[in-house]
């Protein structure tokens, strides 16, 4: 019975993520990759490790400078570049303007 439940749900999370990724693939290839750097960046932004970890808040910082360095500017552009489109303009006003002006590594 327990593996039948394991299998039920490992189905439905792909079918979750299926859906997921079909929608990604209506994005215009410029945003579909914005959104997917994005994601990663606001990750790593609200990893904090507890307890606190030297050597992997430098992983995080590493991961942060990477994924968010120039996030802002690129929205900025999605955002002016798909005024006019409603369902990609929906996608990007999901994210938080101006996260690279604050030094902290947790989202606000």
């Amino acid at each position: 019975m327990m593996n039948l439940l394991l299998k039920a749900v490992v189905i439905l999370s792909c079918l979750n993520l299926g859906s997921a990724n079909a929608a990604a693939e209506k994005l215009p290839a410029d945003v579909a990759k914005y959104v997917q750097q994005r994601e990663g960046c606001d990750h790593f932004r609200g990893e904090v490790p507890d307890p606190p970890d030297a050597r992997r808040m430098k992983e995080i910082e590493r991961e942060i400078r990477k994924l968010c360095t120039g996030t802002d500017n690129k929205l900025s552009k999605l955002k002016r570049k798909y005024a006019e489109d409603q369902a990609v303009m929906k996608r990007l006003n999901e994210f938080e303007d101006n996260i690279e002006s604050s030094a902290s590594t947790s989202r606000p």
